[in-house]
């Protein structure tokens, strides 16, 4: 498959111009190619006489932006009719005179308590009915008008004021928009869903067929009938439900929009962006819907130490947000520099692993690497959170490692502006299925959907291939798929006639998909496709199956064929029968449907399309990963010993290709070089060892190399 470019260009953090800084030295100017580095910066928690000694730490440990004023607001507007920007002023000041760059908040993230005593309407409501109350954060409703009124006010107060400040860098948009309150099912709420559906259907006729209404007796005959889907009796209507989902990821994104156009009218040359949470399960904001909002994709991201996979699983969302920020250059804003304060156990980070993290989201396309926060709080819910000066002061080893961090960073100023290569393969992503398919009243709720994702991609590393992570939404609606030679769909659970067709021409024009189990169930209304599953995949693969066989936890089932011995599959089987043109790669041996096709593959005009239908154990799925590359001739560009220990990711400029070699392990790998691999040169090697026939990496060590790209 031939690719085609068609990354969209990007706003990056407009740089200040260079300046004569406090110590009498001069800033480097604003076209500097740099990789930003910084954290999220709270001066307000301490005495002035402190802000001297972070200027001087900042400066020693390479910082060159932080993130002010986050939750500031009960500081900014101390009582509903009083301001004091003093302190942020001083403070923005004494950054620009460092040579700190600010992404300026906009303070909105969380409600003074004086707005929720005046407004407590403004607070928004859970399924129960009950209030969520001040005290933590994030206590608004983002449908609540009261809220936006006040909001609004002090976003405009903010541009107003700093829009000419030569610190200002870029604009910050609240703080992880639905991270607390996504879903409020509050009558503001009920009153917005009715009006987002009054657009989606145009008529109660259509809402009531899209939504199955006449089972349950759920006919609706008018608007005011329709509420959220709150604590029912039973499952609420599940198409209601999957709506809810959307609609409360739209009403974010509107509420989003809205600051957004204040700055961009008291600023149209400063870039926008808000902080996403594209990590574990976080799922309610439909990502790749936002990223069009913003003039540049920022991500918080965090590892979950009780996750076996944690390090696979940050591998997968920076691979996800390059994806969402269209393989441009994206800005990690937060992560740890060593253990968090929100899990049941915190643990710190080992040696090395702050670098390992840290170069992994650079590795696919991150240009900053910012942590929360700049210094460890003393009090409040975060003060056990990692931070990059922490309680023990500059004479710590964190902190040592944050500057010899900053100091690598400043070395690898060349990669920055470069974009991550398109990989051969492609695993399509889609937030409708991963909000329909874990809805209730399925054939089994053990299937997990980002798991089914995870084991895929993870099965790509083991194999020593790089997999893209596509939002399934830029099939129809971005760069589509050219340039992947083989597309995997996990667990595609809503599929439409459009995408159905584009999946189509893909493999009609040849590529190779391949097809998990629990895909191309239900519609967009998640409306069941009739005539046997896979539904919308059924003709394309050439497979029908009546029948779920669904499997209890640790209950697994056989499978034998072309699969090694010993495979196993688990969690839900299908009872296949095929076309005379399907050829059968695995059966069932045993379990609800002995003897049944497993794993199928089908010629379809120059591609081929397969079919895996129950989840193979993990040995299984790595070696039909292995077998889908090889027919689709996609080889790995490492040697065999280290595949699945060593990840291979790849930035390029039209001139270089950056080569980053990540150790996942917890032990030193050497990697053998061969001539086709390149002329290669250092470029940051952090303690490994480049040699003219190998590379050896640290544990959990990190090595950039250059070489000439192919007809440079």
């Amino acid at each position: 498959m031939s690719a085609v470019s068609t990354i969209a260009a990007t706003r990056w953090v407009r740089w200040p111009e260079a300046h004569t800084l406090a110590d009498g030295t001069e800033s480097p100017a604003s076209g500097t190619a740099r990789i930003a580095y910084g954290a999220d910066y709270n001066p307000e928690q301490w005495p002035e006489e402190v802000w001297a000694e972070d200027m001087r730490l900042m400066r020693e440990a390479g910082v060159n932006i932080v993130s002010v004023g986050i939750f500031s607001w009960a500081l900014l507007q101390p009582t509903i009719d009083s301001w004091d920007f003093g302190w942020l002023d001083r403070a923005l000041d004494l950054l620009h005179a460092n040579g700190i760059a600010v992404d300026l908040a906009t303070a909105t993230a969380s409600p003074p308590p004086w707005l929720t005593e005046a407004h407590p309407e403004v607070l928004p409501v859970n399924r129960l009915g009950e209030t969520i109350w001040p005290g933590g954060r994030q206590q608004w409703r983002p449908t609540s008008p009261v809220f936006r009124r006040y909001a609004l006010a002090l976003v405009e107060k903010m541009a107003m004021r700093y829009a000419d400040h030569p610190a200002l860098a870029m604009w910050h948009i609240s703080n992880e928009l639905g991270c607390h309150n996504v879903y409020d099912y509050s009558g503001d709420a009920a009153a917005a869903f009715r009006d987002w559906l009054a657009s989606r259907y145009g008529s109660l006729v259509e809402l009531n067929r899209a939504w199955g209404t006449a089972f349950w007796s759920q006919n609706y005959s008018s608007w005011s009938q329709i509420l959220p889907p709150r604590l029912a009796a039973t499952h609420p209507n599940p198409t209601q439900q999957l709506d809810f989902a959307r609609f409360s990821s739209d009403a974010l994104k509107g509420y989003l929009i809205a600051e957004r156009e204040i700055l961009r009218q008291a600023t149209p040359e400063v870039p926008v962006t808000t902080n996403f949470m594209v990590m574990g399960e976080t799922r309610g904001m439909d990502y790749p819907d936002w990223a069009a909002e913003v003039d540049l994709v920022s991500n918080d991201h965090y590892l979950l130490v009780a996750d076996p996979q944690a390090f696979e699983e940050l591998s997968f969302s920076a691979n996800l947000t390059g994806q969402i920020a269209n393989r441009a250059p994206w800005f990690l804003m937060e992560h740890s520099t060593s253990a968090v304060n929100w899990q049941p156990v915190n643990q710190a980070k080992s040696p090395g692993q702050l670098r390992r993290d840290s170069l992994t989201h650079v590795a696919h396309g991150a240009d900053a690497v910012c942590f929360f926060q700049w210094r460890q709080s003393l009090a409040g819910a975060e003060k056990f959170h990692s931070a990059m000066l922490p309680h023990a002061g500059e004479d710590s080893s964190v902190f040592r490692s944050v500057a010899r961090f900053g100091s690598e960073l400043a070395g690898l100023a060349a990669v920055a502006g470069s974009r991550t290569r398109q990989a051969r393969i492609g695993i399509l992503f889609d937030w409708d299925s991963w909000w329909a398919s874990e809805l209730d009243s399925h054939p089994t709720e053990l299937l997990r959907y980002k798991t089914e994702a995870m084991a895929w991609y993870t099965a790509a590393l083991a194999n020593g291939l790089q997999a893209d992570i596509v939002p399934a939404r830029s099939v129809l609606h971005g760069p589509g798929l050219d340039g992947y030679d083989l597309v995997i769909a996990p667990m595609l659970y809503v599929v439409t006639d459009a995408l159905t067709d584009a999946l189509t021409g893909y493999v009609g024009s040849g590529g190779h998909l391949v097809v998990g189990v629990f895909s191309g169930i239900a519609d967009a209304d998640d409306h069941i496709h009739p005539g046997g599953y896979p539904g919308a995949f059924r003709e394309l693969l050439g497979v029908r199956a009546e029948e779920f066989g669904g499997l209890l936890a640790g209950q697994t089932v056989g499978l034998s064929g072309q699969v090694p011995d010993g495979s196993t599959g688990s969690l839900l089987t299908h009872d296949v029968t095929v076309q005379p043109d399907v050829d059968v790669l695995a059966r069932f041996d045993d379990g609800p449907f002995p003897g049944v096709p497993a794993v199928t593959g089908r010629s379809v005009g120059a591609g081929r399309a397969s079919f895996v239908a129950t989840v193979p154990d993990t040995a299984t799925l790595v070696a039909l990963v292995g077998r889908f590359a090889a027919d689709a001739g996609i080889a790995s560009p490492l040697p065999a010993d280290v595949r699945g220990t060593v990840q291979l990711a790849v930035r390029e400029t039209e001139t270089l290709e950056y080569l980053f070699y990540i150790n996942h392990s917890a032990q030193a790998v050497t990697v053998a070089l061969t001539p086709a691999d390149g002329r290669l040169a250092a470029v940051d090697l952090g303690g490994s060892t480049l040699a003219a026939d190998s590379l050896t990496l640290p544990a959990t060590g990190v090595a950039v190399l250059s070489r000439e790209r192919t007809g440079a």
